[in-house]
């Protein structure tokens, strides 16, 4: 891509930032002249338009009905033309002018010394801000609030509870109602309505935030993916492996974690036992938010040749990590999930080829899927260790097999892990949203700190590298993808009921059973509908459930042995033999 047309679209950006954030100041001044007293929090542009934090007088808690006056007044303000006014102060001037702020305030007082302090004015709404802005209110004109949310203050569970409000704001009217589309068409398909409407899993407070439960027929698709991929891994030379779900936190230690993220961990202590004195003895225990130490351990149990490498160790692997309740998301962030985890020990001249296999499984599996993907290769941070000589192999051992494979690709630049460079791959769905999924990294550290060996051909020891992988990410996360991706219809091989029997009539109920038997010992998830009802009625039930094939059986196709096949989304398929459905819906597996 030219540098010419890079620089266009940086500039496009910035243009379209720079009118979401005039719009943020907008709203605040609205909401300032619907609710005196408001204490404002930040209010920037975001991707897809922006937000601001308010604590409105009297705890009052804003309804949709509220958005609808904000943005009605937000009109009547812009229709004004009013300037967005540029001012340099000094630290004394802005602590004078938001001395009722206490959030203004406190972004003051953390200012640096000698840092040109500059707030924006419109009409009677002052912020502290450094820009920029549009020049007048008239060129904010299509722009909509989404909705509102609870936010900590500085992302702080301690702090105080605010609400943000968000909106979107574009330059033309048809790219507004263009995305307002789009974001209607998204909430259809959001996973945790797909996922009640479905009867796939649900959240209880009991159980806390992000942690789902999944019900029989949504576990029996999550486990239809394991399968699937698992009989894919195996034949790709993978062995798997179980590892324990909690470490001694000695463990943690060694392996970094509990100095670089004990905050995103859960610990506790466990009673083990008296000592000498009779006194109680505690250790304390983590639960894992990664699977790698663990197979480190497996794999160290063991001497090794440098003829079993590359080892590829992989499990479907629980972990939980301590994410704020305000942040998690259904399943696309949750506390507790599973990874389709995979560690790689390879040699050094074994890196290049085994990042060309990796991305190899990455085509096969996403293409399964019908997504179409890029990849982002993040190279060496500031506050890397290993040699040179390390990340150069790593850096170019990646960059060469995304070339080999002509996968386009975005470099991001000192973005790597500390301990190596990495792969992230960005999928696309089918409204065009963009999701980070599968990742590659490659690790010159871990497998040393557990004392991970091999035996070279010279008879010396070596230490192996490591490559972190997974394919599908968090297996929930997936799941939910898939769920927004197709809309529910999930492909016939990964529904939990592929086919729903349904006799016209209660004389055919045993006709219909015989049916459902015949084709479970072909192996299909097959339902019959009894129930007492027409039979329009159980088969928009069948349509709602997104079950693939309904199979109509009335007099006549009972005494021929065949049924009236429906798809959910093709419509009429005419009549087929019992035998020839099987065929049909065996022949849409992978």
């Amino acid at each position: 891509m030219c540098e010419c047309t890079l620089s266009a679209q940086e500039q496009q950006a910035a243009e379209l930032d720079m009118l979401r954030h005039s719009t943020a100041h907008l709203m605040a001044a609205a909401i300032q002249q619907l609710y005196p007293g408001t204490h404002f929090g930040v209010g920037p542009a975001i991707e897809d338009g922006f937000y601001y934090d308010v604590q409105l007088p009297g705890d009052h808690k804003l309804s949709t009905d509220d958005l609808e006056t904000i943005e009605a007044t937000m009109r009547q303000i812009a229709k004004q033309n009013l300037p967005l006014t540029r001012t340099e102060v000094t630290r004394e001037e802005a602590a004078a002018q938001f001395v009722e702020q206490p959030f203004k305030e406190e972004l003051i007082a953390e200012l640096p010394e000698g840092e040109t302090i500059t707030t924006y004015t419109l009409g009677d709404f002052i912020d502290l801000c450094r820009g920029p802005h549009v020049n007048y209110t008239s060129k904010l004109k299509h722009f909509k609030l989404t909705k509102v949310a609870g936010a900590y203050w500085r992302a702080d569970a301690e702090r105080e509870q605010l609400q943000r409000i968000y909106g979107t704001a574009f330059k033309t009217a048809d790219e507004l109602t263009s995305y307002l589309t789009f974001i209607e068409e998204a909430e259809k398909r959001d996973h945790r309505k797909l996922g009640k409407e479905l009867d796939l899993f649900s959240f209880n407070e009991l159980a806390g935030p992000g942690l789902p439960l999944y019900h029989p027929k949504g576990t029996r698709t999550l486990r239809l993916l394991q399968d699937w991929l698992r009989k894919e891994l195996i034949a790709r030379d993978y062995v798997e492996v179980i590892t324990p779900h909690i470490y001694k936190s000695d463990m943690w230690k060694m392996s970094g974690h509990y100095d670089h993220y004990k905050d995103d961990m859960f610990f506790f202590q466990v009673e083990e036992g008296k000592d000498a004195e009779g006194e109680a003895r505690y250790n304390e225990y983590g639960v894992k938010p990664m699977n790698c130490p663990g197979h480190l351990m497996v794999y160290s149990a063991n001497l090794h040749s440098y003829r079993e490498l590359p080892m590829r160790i992989f499990e479907f692997g629980t972990v939980y990590r301590n994410e704020m309740s305000g942040v998690v998301h259904g399943l696309m962030r949750a506390r507790g999930f599973t990874q389709d985890d995979a560690h790689i020990l390879v040699r050094p001249d074994q890196v290049h080829d085994e990042v060309l296999k990796l991305l190899d499984l990455v085509d096969y599996v996403m293409s399964t899927f019908g997504f179409s993907y890029t990849a982002e290769l993040s190279t060496r941070p500031e506050d890397s260790i290993g040699t040179d000589e390390m990340w150069e192999l790593a850096t170019s051992a990646l960059r060469d097999a995304l070339e080999t494979r002509g996968i386009d690709y975005e470099i991001n630049e000192g973005d790597g892990a500390f301990y190596g460079p990495k792969i992230d791959i960005k999928l696309r769905d089918a409204i065009g949203r963009i999701w980070q999924c599968s990742t590659i990294q490659f690790d010159g550290n871990m497998p040393g700190l557990f004392g991970a060996e091999y035996r070279t051909a010279e008879n010396t020891s070596e230490t192996p590298y490591m490559l972190h992988r997974a394919i599908l990410g968090s297996m929930e996360r997936f799941y939910g993808i898939l769920l927004e991706h197709y809309n529910g219809a999930l492909p016939t091989w990964l529904m939990p009921t592929q086919a729903m029997v349904i006799p016209i009539s209660e004389d055919q109920n045993e006709a219909a059973r015989g049916v459902a038997t015949e084709l479970a010992a072909a192996g299909l998830r097959v339902e019959v509908d009894e129930a007492n009802e027409r039979m329009n009625a159980k088969i928009a039930r069948a349509q709602t459930q997104r079950i693939p094939y309904m199979l109509v059986l009335g007099k006549r196709e009972a005494e021929s042995g065949e049924v009236s096949v429906r798809h959910r989304a093709e419509g009429d398929l005419g009549a087929m033999p019992v035998a020839a459905v099987a065929d049909k819906i065996l022949a849409e597996h992978p």
